[in-house]
């Protein structure tokens, strides 16, 4: 299915999405999908999550098939977000959100705390430095930061990084952020 991705696990599994076609858009592969819900797990009940640069939604859609109680999804284009509000229809998802808007401007104005963030910018950006400055006040005590890029990326500091691999020309990791007490 052309402009399509299939959700791999949970209870959408083998489900399809469809995306805009919007160019430079690239969906997270289903072989990097299967590693990094490995790494969190197949169940992710009750945690709260946020798809930055969501794209084609499949990481965000991945997670709420595990059980995430709240996605938040958020980019810049348009036929981006709508694709994805069809998506919640087709599989009959409610009380999800999509803010069609650039990524650092919504953390600036974000004042929720999520357990894991998805973060994929397009490659050959330069969009990284300036998204993961805003994180860390975002982030519940040892959340999960997922990133996804065209070069390997240092973790934030104070971040530990639980895993990392590549795929091809994909380098991506998953941190997990130790927020201290007072914040």
């Amino acid at each position: 299915m052309a402009n399509s991705v299939r959700i791999i696990g949970g209870t959408f599994r083998r489900r399809h999405i469809k995306f805009a076609a919007v160019d430079g858009l690239r969906p997270t592969p289903d072989r990097v999908r299967e590693t990094l819900f490995n790494w969190l797990g197949q169940t992710l009940n009750g945690l709260d999550c946020l798809d930055l640069f969501a794209g084609s939604g499949a990481l965000g859609f991945e997670a709420l098939s595990r059980g995430a109680r709240r996605l938040t999804f958020v980019d810049t284009n348009t036929d981006v977000c709508r694709a994805i509000k069809s998506n919640f229809h087709e599989l009959g998802i409610i009380n999800q959100h999509v803010s069609c808007m650039a990524a650092v401007q919504y953390l600036k104005q974000n004042t929720t705390k999520f357990d894991i963030v998805f973060v994929d910018p397009p490659f050959g950006g330069d969009l990284y430095d300036a998204v993961l400055a805003e994180l860390p006040r975002h982030l519940n005590n040892e959340g999960k930061i997922y990133v996804e890029s065209d070069r390997e990326i240092l973790p934030l500091p104070g971040a530990n990084v639980v895993k990392k691999s590549r795929a091809g020309r994909v380098h991506y990791a998953l941190w997990e952020y130790l927020v201290n007490k007072d914040g």
